[in-house]
């Protein structure tokens, strides 16, 4: 049942949970332009990496892993697409509605959102049109 919840919710409690006060000092969504790593590279530059770009790297891992369960064909898939379908309702409302959630870092999460659930009903039609054995005629 674990397996089922969408992993690219967490980002979304995260994200409110800063929003709410309850992880930090929100101030008008300064808090994702924190700088959290700066590293000096060979030719000089310095690569300086965001709180906002780690939170947005965290959405495309979990979709990485959201896409690798959309491959298994099982009947706990109609669920886990169903809750994937709820949490980008989520995202999208708090995009619309919710002041602290009108920024790019949270936009890109709901982009990965929306990714999730059109890759993962792709991926099970096309994995499931092959296990059928469904092909077209010539």
């Amino acid at each position: 049942m674990l397996m089922n919840i969408p992993f690219t919710v967490a980002p979304l409690i995260v994200y409110n949970l800063v929003g709410l006060g309850l992880l930090g000092d929100y101030r008008n969504g300064a808090v994702w332009a924190t700088d959290i790593l700066n590293v000096t590279m060979v030719s000089g530059a310095t690569f300086t990496l965001e709180l906002g770009y780690l939170m947005v790297l965290a959405g495309l891992v979990f979709l990485f892993v959201e896409i690798v369960k959309a491959t298994h064909t099982s009947s706990p898939t109609i669920f886990d697409h169903a809750l994937s379908m709820v949490v980008f309702i989520i995202y999208l409302i708090e995009f619309i509605a919710i002041g602290y959630c009108a920024t790019s870092v949270f936009f890109t999460l709901t982009m990965i959102a929306l990714i999730d659930v059109v890759g993962g009903f792709t991926i099970t039609i096309r994995s499931a049109r092959r296990d059928f054995g469904f092909e077209k005629a010539e």
